[in-house]
Formats: C-alpha cells, structure tokens, sequence
C-alpha cells in the first residue's frame, strides 16, 4: 500500500488472506481500497473503493509454476494456497532439512540456512536422512567453515540420534501433524513401526486426531520413498521410540480427558500428565462435562466444586495412583 496513517501508525502493508478473499473484493493491482485495524492491531482490506478505479488496473494472475524448480504449482481442492507438485523441489528439500532441525525437531544446532544451501547444492544432502552420513571433513570443506565448528555441528547432528519418536514425528514433514498431534500419535503408538502399520480407522479412533490428519499420516507410510527414509533412519541409529519403550494400552486412561487440580505430593504436574498422555488420556486445564476425570490433591479449589456439581468421577491422588501400576 501507498503509506496511510490509521489509528496512530502509519500502515504500508494489509493482509489480503488468501486468493478467494482477493477474488471476493475483486481486487485488482493499482486499486484504492479501504482498510482497517483488525482489533485495532492487524491492518486488513474491507474493499475495493470502486469510485477511483481508472480503467489502468491489472488482475493479479497467481503462478501456476513452481519458481524453483519449474514443475506444476497445484491449489488442492479444498485449501487456499498453491504448492509446488515436485517432492524433490530444491527449495523443499532445503526446507524440510531446515524444518527437521529446528528447535522443536531434532534441534540440531548450528545447521542454519546457509549450510543447508551448501550441502544441498554441492550434493552432500538429498534428504534428513543423509545428515547422519556427514563427516568433520564434509562440513570443513565447506566455504569458510572451520575444524572446530565442523566437529561441533557433526556431534549435535549424533546427538539428535535420542531425541526420540515425537520429536521425529514433528520433523519428518508429515502434512497436518504439528507439535500437538506428533505428541498425541508418539504416546499412543510408541513406535514408528506400530504408527506405520496402523489404518486410517485406528488413526481415526484416537481422541483430537480427525480424518485428515488419519489419512495423511496413512499415507505418509505407504509412500515407498518414506519407508525408504524411515529405513535409512533406522540404520543412522536414530530412535524410532518414544521416550519410556512401550507401554500396554489402557482402556482406563484411552480417549478419557483428566483435569488435575490441587497440590499433589507424589508427582509433579507434569508428571502426572505425561503417565496420563503415555497412557492415552488427555490433560485438560478446565473441567467441563467432556471431563471422565478430575485427580484432585489436597488445597483443590473451584474446579474441584465444579466437578461435584458436574457429577464427574473424583480421584484421590492415591487412586490415580494405583491406576498408573
């Protein structure tokens, strides 16, 4: 936008969400349109002034190829952006290595974007699973990148071998699973081999994961190149497990939402949530009448009244204990 001052601040940008909202404003390049302040924060365009179109405008076309690596840009029905077809697009390659070591990944230290750049071009890298084959002497050889640093970035890169299996669920670019769903798909299969082999039905069944999160992780696995990526893992030596092995499924604890509320003596908080999570059930931080459950410890205060009204079932932090044996 030309700079406008609205509400305080002079405004030079406005979000136009998406293609189908420019479509339904009808908004074209060169147009005088009217903003406002979306929560008198986020500036936004409410439409298109018509009055001051001059005939010179231009519609704005949207790529239909990748700028890239020049392979179909395809808008899925349903969804609002366009993404590029090719799976092995240089841009996402690099993105998907960059992703996989972010902090809430893998965390691998040190692997900026840069380096990505120069182990990507030159060959070194095709995919995460290459990483774990790099030497000191691949990243030294590298523009400007000395013994030391060299070495301290092949250490991170081992010691993201024991991250463990939510952490990789995060990474490995699974469409719709962010942080939340690799959590809640980590402690419920414990394994990648058992996810891997699990239906969109099971998938489906599991509290907070909808249908398209269950067929996108389905579908994940039978794609031939990410069996082929798992594998690779596997032989890196990265854990495929999440943390504490497997634990037998508990049908006291599967799909049941718990709510913990006072002082507990023998756990902490987020000690007892994860015996909960590892076991199938859910945390929440309010009691509703979705809640099966309320773990109450001593001092505990409205929610524990809340839940007395509600009729939910109570439990002694000593019951909720015996349940976790």
């Amino acid at each position: 936008l030309d700079p406008v001052l609205l509400a305080g601040t002079t405004v030079a940008r406005a979000s136009l969400h998406n293609e189908d909202e420019i479509g339904r404003l009808g908004i074209k390049i060169g147009d005088t349109v009217l903003i406002e302040k979306s929560g008198e924060i986020i500036p936004q365009v409410l439409e298109v002034v018509g009055t001051k179109r001059t005939g010179d405008e231009i519609a704005f076309e949207f790529p239909t190829e990748c700028p890239v690596c020049g392979s179909e840009a395809v808008r899925p029905e349903g969804e609002a952006v366009r993404r590029c077809s090719n799976p092995l697009c240089p841009a996402k390659v690099k993105a998907r290595i960059l992703y996989f070591a972010s902090r809430k990944a893998m965390d691998i230290e040190g692997l900026g974007e840069a380096l990505v750049e120069m182990l990507v071009t030159n060959g070194s890298v095709g995919d995460v699973a290459d990483l774990y084959k790099l030497t000191p002497e691949d990243i030294a050889s590298l523009d400007r990148k000395g013994e030391k640093t060299a070495v301290k970035l092949i250490e991170q890169i081992a010691a993201s071998k024991e991250r463990g299996l939510q952490r990789l669920l995060y990474g490995i670019d699974i469409r719709h699973v962010g942080e939340r769903y690799a959590k809640i798909l980590a402690l419920h299969f414990r394994t990648i081999d058992r996810l891997a082999a699990a239906t969109v039905e099971e998938l489906d069944d599991i509290h907070e994961i909808g249908s398209a999160v269950a067929v996108s992780v389905h579908e994940w696995f039978r794609n031939p190149r990410h069996v082929d990526l798992v594998e690779r893992l596997r032989a890196a030596g990265v854990k495929l497990e999440a943390e504490g092995g497997e634990i037998e499924a508990d049908e006291r604890f599967a799909g049941k939402t718990f709510v913990l509320t006072g002082k507990l003596e023998g756990f902490t908080r987020d000690e007892a949530a994860v015996l909960i999570e590892a076991r199938g059930g859910r945390v929440s931080s309010s009691v509703s009448k979705k809640t099966d459950y309320v773990v109450a410890g001593e001092d505990a205060g409205s929610k524990l009244v809340k839940a007395e009204s509600l009729g939910i079932t109570i439990l002694s932090e000593a019951e909720f204990s015996d349940m976790t044996k």
